[in-house]
């Protein structure tokens, strides 16, 4: 195996690693957004709250060093 077909290989691994962690990504914010509502729901906090912290937190994030799309 040449390694032009070596690295396209590598590539095409990569991409899969990638579209798992975008699966991932994808349930643990649906689960993070069913327990947000159900907090909600029952009263327990409010949208303000967790939007005032989640302000909060990012304000401790420094920006990162890529373009956000």
């Amino acid at each position: 195996m040449n390694t032009n077909s070596l690295s396209l290989l590598q590539e095409v691994h990569m991409l899969a690693k990638l579209a798992d962690i975008k699966e991932e990504h994808y349930h643990q914010l649906v689960m993070l957004s069913a327990m947000i509502e159900l907090l909600i729901e029952k009263g327990i906090i409010t949208r303000h709250e967790i939007e005032a912290k989640a302000a909060e937190l990012n304000s401790f994030i420094s920006p990162p060093p890529y373009p956000m799309a």
